[in-house]
């Protein structure tokens, strides 16, 4: 990744020169992460033409890791989306050691006050409740208020009778919270059979990565199960898989197309064309009065 500390003065110093403040400045003003590499075909990338393909590379279609917002900006309609229980947020339930720390930490690095926004919103004109998980809190980890926060999504479709979309991608339970962060599998379960029980249509779209409790539980619990090319998609991560069983692994292993070619999902979407895909799921599963 190229920064600005990359930069040197240049030779001429009368090409910068700080009028307020008088005094020249030791480099030129380059904004941090003017460029990316992209993991996959190492192709250096403008951050902002990078954002324009909806944070994928243009040459090889290696789907960048977005946060919540950017999500929910891709897919929702314009100004549509309102966001429920935004104020929710973690304490420390076991006084885990530093945890109170850490949760700062995350509210700043990513701006949110938990790892996933949930609220209502419209797909190509149908309306729907959406809940986006953020890899940037906390790697999306599952804890007592994600665990919450997703229940209460649920019971708010059931009860407007609602088709709920929700975007994955988590390290697994939040062992800062222990037992409580496991009890959240369950309860968030729970809620999602209720809301099929009443014949709601529930559509999971699986990003990079999605592992650990959230995969044994609301992730797979769709009627309709998505993924983003080339997510990663377990409950235990390959290379943990790999010393347990003392065996090597077949290329692309856990990936999502990988799942789908086993039949674990139904089918593998990319980011451009997940809108245009929900909206026609939307319409297909439209209940009549």
């Amino acid at each position: 990744m190229l920064t600005k500390n990359l930069f040197r003065k240049p030779a001429n110093p009368l090409e910068w020169y700080d009028s307020i403040r008088g005094k020249k400045n030791t480099r030129p003003d380059i904004p941090e992460q003017m460029c990316v590499s992209c993991p996959k075909c190492k192709t250096i990338l403008l951050t902002g033409d990078l954002s324009e393909s909806a944070h994928v590379c243009p040459k090889c279609g290696y789907h960048f890791r977005i946060n919540a917002r950017q999500r929910i900006g891709l897919i929702a309609d314009r100004d549509t989306f309102r966001e429920r229980d935004a104020q929710m947020s973690s304490s420390n339930p076991i006084d885990f050691p530093n945890y109170e720390k850490k949760l700062w930490h995350a509210r700043l690095q990513s701006g949110e006050n938990e790892a996933v926004v949930c609220g209502t919103a419209s797909v190509g004109g149908f309306p729907c409740c959406l809940f986006v998980m953020d890899s940037h809190f906390m790697m999306g980890s599952m804890g007592t208020v994600v665990g919450e926060k997703v229940t209460r999504i649920f019971e708010y479709a059931l009860q407007k009778s609602l088709p709920v979309i929700g975007f994955t991608v988590s390290g697994g339970a939040r062992m800062q919270e222990g037992t409580l962060s496991l009890m959240q599998m369950a309860k968030t379960s729970a809620a999602v059979r209720r809301h099929s029980d009443a014949g709601n249509l529930y559509v999971a779209v699986l990003t990079d990565p999605t592992t650990g409790g959230v995969t044994a539980s609301f992730a797979m619990e769709a009627d309709i199960i998505l993924a983003e090319p080339g997510a990663l998609i377990g409950f235990a991560g390959p290379r943990v898989i790999e010393q347990t069983m003392r065996k090597k692994l077949p290329p692309g292993f856990q990936r999502a197309e990988f799942l789908l070619e086993k039949g674990f999902l139904d089918d593998v979407v990319p980011r451009r064309g997940q809108r245009e895909y929900l909206a026609r799921l939307l319409s297909l599963h439209q209940r009549r009065a």
